[in-house]
């Protein structure tokens, strides 16, 4: 009852600003300005995180976008780099805020009233207070706790996956380039090849010694060589446009990439998929999503049962008597209890449970289609490859002859674009078996180096 005594608007006014200065100040965070975004990478700062990042499927290195870079080298530049990393990095900030904030107990409020008194026998003037607080809260405190974090570990998963994903696809593209500018070499070479057959062609239709046939053919040769070279050349643009933005890099950026190491051999299918199910992180984030929402539905169960609440009062009225006194409230749970929060938490529940069943037979299936694609394109290398020495052999002897004068020297310019041709294939299957075996680690959730680990 002393505090009754004692209370006034000034104390009032002392303990709101205590518990003020305890509180979080707003400061203003305008975003990035499109000349800050558009700015072009520090190299210095790029080069110290390269050489202290700590990925387990990335190697720390320097990094000199100047120097050859290798598939690692493409890899980190795209963890440190990538716009769309950063933003889900930031995603990953505010799920641990909100997992925070789940293990926070709601503060208790408070009210106070003061009546002045207008008329009357009493001489008093009337006071009053009240503390409240929500007792649900303790009750649903761990299953809270445990969404949370549940949902915490699920968004980091969730973004390991993705840098995984983005370090992958870097790792392509730059196969990709390598493969792409050896082929436009070539296309290049065959179409210039291709132009000079059709000249001299059209004079030798000039002075009659050709048939309309034959300058046909050679015509239509030319225009399919030139079509290849221009879209080998549109390819390699295009390519190299997808690495810059991938990398976080200015579109105007032209990087040199190291040629690749030759692929590994593939292990069975079967080995792979076991080696999936236990290191793909987004299974293991699949895994902890559901979690969460175990924790989601155990708390929507318990919130069929009566939410409690307690208020303490005191009050001084006109004539001064003081009271003090609890109140308890509850819900009644008569015809609600709940049941909508229940069907649509086990519902999700159900869901999630399907979707990872279906991530499952996805990840298999990628798998040994992975495999078998890899190994056919590896026959059909190698049947390309033994064919080719002979056939080298004989465009070299038609070009000697023609040389001599024993043959036409068209005919050697046939068999050098034939060989052409099959090198050209060969950097094609080349491309694909690169391409596949890194999409194989992709849904492996490992690198190669880690599949007879």
């Amino acid at each position: 009852m002393l505090f009754f005594r004692s209370a006034s608007p000034r104390l009032v006014a002392i303990v709101l600003a205590v518990t003020a200065s305890g509180c979080a100040h707003y400061r203003p965070d305008p975003p990035r300005t499109a000349s800050e975004l558009f700015a072009a990478p520090d190299t210095a700062g790029l080069s110290v995180a390269a050489q202290s990042i700590d990925r387990p499927f990335l190697a720390a290195q320097p990094i000199d976008l100047s120097t050859p870079l290798t598939l690692n080298a493409l890899a980190v530049i795209t963890v440190l780099e990538s716009p769309e990393l950063k933003a889900l990095r930031a995603k990953t900030g505010v799920s641990d805020a909100q997992a925070f904030s789940a293990r926070l107990l709601p503060d208790p409020t408070t009210q106070f009233g003061y009546d002045q008194r207008l008329s009357g026998p009493d001489p008093f003037n009337g006071l009053a207070a009240q503390l409240g607080f929500d007792l649900n809260q303790l009750r649903l405190s761990r299953v809270i706790r445990e969404a949370g974090d549940a949902s915490k570990r699920q968004v980091r998963l969730d973004m390991a996956w993705a840098e995984w994903q983005a370090a992958g696809q870097a790792r392509l593209l730059g196969v990709r380039i390598v493969a792409l500018t050896d082929a436009a070499e070539l296309s290049r070479a065959s179409a210039e090849q291709a132009a000079k057959l059709l000249d001299t062609a059209l004079r030798a239709a000039g002075r009659g010694d050709l048939g309309g046939a034959e300058l046909d053919i050679r015509r239509q040769a030319a225009i399919d060589a030139s079509d290849k070279a221009r879209t080998a050349e549109s390819a390699l643009v295009a390519a190299r446009g997808d690495l810059n933005k991938q990398l976080g890099l200015p579109p105007t950026s032209r990087l040199i990439i190291a040629a690749p190491p030759a692929p590994p051999p593939i292990p069975e299918a079967d080995t792979l998929v076991a080696l999936a199910l236990d290191r793909r992180l987004d299974l293991a984030a699949l895994r902890a999503g559901y979690q969460a929402q175990e924790a989601e539905t155990h708390k929507q169960v318990l919130l069929q049962f009566p939410t409690l609440s307690l208020t303490l009062s005191g009050l001084k009225d006109t004539a001064a008597n003081y009271t003090l006194g609890p109140q308890v409230g509850f819900t009644l749970p008569l015809w609600n209890r709940n049941r909508g929060g229940i069907a649509v938490a086990s519902a999700t529940r159900a869901q999630l449970k399907v979707e990872y069943a279906a991530r499952l037979f996805a990840a298999r299936a990628d798998i040994v289609d992975a495999v078998n694609n890899i190994a056919t394109a590896r026959r059909q290398r190698t049947a390309l490859a033994e064919a080719l020495p002979p056939l080298q052999r004989y465009a070299e002897a038609t070009v000697r002859a023609g040389n001599r004068g024993d043959l036409a020297r068209a005919t050697g310019e046939t068999a050098t674009q034939a060989v052409r041709d099959r090198a050209l294939a060969l950097i094609v299957l080349d491309q694909s078996i690169a391409e596949q075996t890194i999409a194989l680690e992709l849904s492996t959730g490992t690198l190669s180096e880690g599949w007879t680990r």
